[in-house]
Order: C-alpha cells, then structure tokens, then sequence
C-alpha cells in the first residue's frame, strides 16, 4: 500500500509523467488488441492514427479543450475507417472526465451528454447498426460514467475544501480569541499591579519627605513617618505577593494563598492611610451600606484609591471629600478636591491612573467621568450599576 501510494504521490506531482504513461498503456493495449484481430484491424493507419489519438493526453492539462476535439475527431475517423471499439475508445473519456472535473455541474453534464450523443451517432453510422445496439450504447454510457464520475470528484473536493477551509478559520479563530484573552488578563494584571503600588508608593514618598524633614528638628515624629513608611512597604508587599500569587500554576507547588479582593468593608482602612501620611480626607456615607458584586466593590475600591492617590500626587495638600452613595440598582462613587494646581495629562483625563479608573467603570458597565470643578479643584464620579438579581442575592 505504501508503494502505492508513493507512486500516485509521484504522478500527481508530474501531471505531465502521469498522462504519457496512461497514453503509452492505451497505445500498447490498442496494438496488442489489433494484433490478436488482425481482420478488425485497419493496420495501414492504425499505429499512426492511435498515437495520434493516444498522444491527445498530453494536451489535457493545459489545453483540454483542444485534447477533446483532437480524440474525438481522431476517433471518429477510425470508427468511419472500419475500426473497431478498442482502448483508443477510452481516450476521449479520460479527457471529458478532466473537464467535468474542472466544470461546473451544468455544464459538465451538457458536455458529457453532448460528447456522448455525438460519439454514439458516430458509431451507429459507422457500423450501420441502431441506436439500440451494444457497441452505441456502451459507446454513450462511457461518456455518461465519465461525466458522472468527474462531477462527483469535483463535489467531493469542493467539499473537502470547505471543511479544510472552516476548520483552517475555526483555528484562526481560536487563536485570536486565545490572543485576546492574554491580552484581557495582562491589562487587567497590569492595572492591578498599578493600583496597588501606585498607592503605596505615594504614602511611602510622602512619609519619606516627611521623615527627612523632621529628622533633626522633630525625631519623634520623623520616627512614626518611618514606621508609616514601613507599613505602607510592608502593605504594598502583601498585595504585590497575593497578586503574583495569581499568576502560579496550579500543581507547581508554588501556590499562593490569594487573599479575597478588597471592597468598600476595607474603605476605613485605606481612608486611614492617607489621612496617617498627611492628607485631608473627608468621607460621606449616603443611603443604606449593602454587600454588592465582588467586581463591583472592587471596582468602587479602586477608584478611591486611585483617586486618593492623584490627590495626594497631584494636589498636595489639598482637602479630598470621598462620597458614596448607595441608590436603586446602582452605587455612586465621587471624590472631589479643592487643589488648584493639576499637571496637563491629569487635566485633560489621559493619564495612567484615570485611563485606569475608566477602564474599572467599563468593566462592570458603568460610566465614568473625570474633570475640574468650575469653582476650582478636581472631580472624579463613577456610577456603577448592580443587576437586581445580584442585589437581591
């Protein structure tokens, strides 16, 4: 089987082997015939017009047309010489087989119907017998077999083709998908990572500043600015490991505990921080505290911190008024400053944390806005919504 196949592999790499190979096979069938029945054998024009006929396949693959009217032709003459059927019958066969492979089905089949009308007409005039006879009917079911059988081929590879096609755009598919997710997760990582150092980094910079300040002057106080600094570096590690954390293989022994995502229950501690290292923080509780979606709280979180953390890079000093207000199917986070001076990405909204920001809205379809106050200062409102069947749960 093997060799067989390596074989049919060679002769459709070599169309051209392939179609001289199958003349010769008919040439030689055609004279071995003639020489066993040397009565039905016009042996005057017999090898020159059957390698006539038999040389026709060479042209099939660049010029079928041409190869189908030069055996037909070929053919016809012999059967009106007084030859008898042989293997150059099957000449004319292969070529219509060819261009009922390569034509649509219409018109394959008026070709292969025509060809055979026209052959079998041919050789009823011929051998003066009806149209009824064998030899004209075996005549016309050659051409119809033919056409049959190419046009079946052609459907069959069409379809192959197709399914090769969709499976070929199923996996493109897949991997743009594949593609796109990755692309999700790392955006989603890198805000994570943002959020969280952004904020504590902030805290340590100014207790820093701070502690270096005041330590000649005041070294008691410049004593607790280090131990904030040391608790925000301590905080800013805890949160960088869970979120690593996320990224271990399950099975690769190095799992991690994930600690659960912080939410609004967590607020009084991150207000804490920013008001231990210096900021003026107020804060409004409006309508009645409920647990929401895990991204929700996550979301409103963020957005605090993230603000929070603009505040005290952007506005130092500056008085933050941090407002959640809990409504029908949605909760409303703003912050707002009374800071005058903002750099120019954060007054027009394209900075990092405020893309951030957006994107935590986005994510949980809400809306977000961020922009200066007419009176002066810097306002940050998102309204992010609760489905009821998540809030009732």
């Amino acid at each position: 089987m093997s060799a067989l196949t390596e074989v049919r592999r060679r002769l459709r790499s070599h169309p051209c082997l392939g179609n001289a190979a199958l003349g010769l096979t008919f040439y030689a069938a055609t004279l071995v015939s003639w020489s066993k029945s040397p009565d039905h054998a016009p042996w005057v024009y017999a090898p020159v017009l059957g390698a006539l006929i038999c040389g026709t396949l060479l042209l099939q693959r660049r010029w079928p047309w041409a190869a189908l009217g030069a055996s037909l032709a070929g053919l016809a003459v012999h059967f009106m010489l007084g030859g008898q059927r042989s293997a150059l019958d099957a000449v004319p066969v292969v070529v219509t087989y060819t261009l009922a492979l390569r034509l649509p089905r219409r018109r394959a089949w008026a070709l292969g119907m025509g060809v055979a009308l026209l052959m079998g007409a041919v050789r009823a005039i011929s051998s003066g017998q009806s149209w009824l006879a064998p030899d004209v009917l075996g005549q016309v079911a050659w051409f119809g077999m033919a056409t049959a059988v190419g046009d079946a081929t052609r459907s069959r590879r069409a379809y192959v083709a197709a399914v090769e096609e969709r499976a070929r755009r199923a996996e493109e598919t897949r991997e743009e998908e594949a593609e796109r997710r990755v692309m999700e997760e790392r955006l989603r990582i890198a805000r994570e990572l943002h959020d969280v150092l952004a904020h504590q980094i902030a805290l340590i910079n100014v207790q820093a500043q701070v502690a270096a300040h005041l330590l000649d002057a005041e070294p008691e106080q410049a004593r607790q600015a280090l131990g904030h600094v040391r608790h925000a570096g301590r905080e800013a590690l805890g949160e960088l490991r869970a979120t690593v954390g996320l990224l271990r293989r399950p099975g690769s022994g190095e799992e991690l505990v994930a600690e659960p995502s912080p939410g609004l229950d967590r607020l009084p501690d991150l207000l804490g921080s920013f008001t231990g290292a210096g900021q003026k923080v107020d804060y409004l509780l409006v309508g009645d505290a409920r647990p929401l979606p895990a991204p929700v709280e996550l979301a409103a979180f963020r957005i605090v911190q993230e603000a929070l953390t603009n505040v005290s890079k952007h506005a130092p000093g500056a008085v933050a008024d941090v407002r959640i207000t809990y409504g029908a199917g949605k909760v409303v986070v703003e912050v707002n400053d009374d800071g005058a001076g903002r750099d120019g990405e954060i007054a027009l909204g394209v900075g990092h944390g405020l893309i951030g920001m957006r994107e935590r809205a986005l994510s949980v379809e809400g809306t977000f806005r961020a922009g200066p106050l007419r009176g002066g200062g810097f306002q940050v409102r998102a309204i992010l919504p609760v489905p009821e069947q998540e809030e009732a749960a």
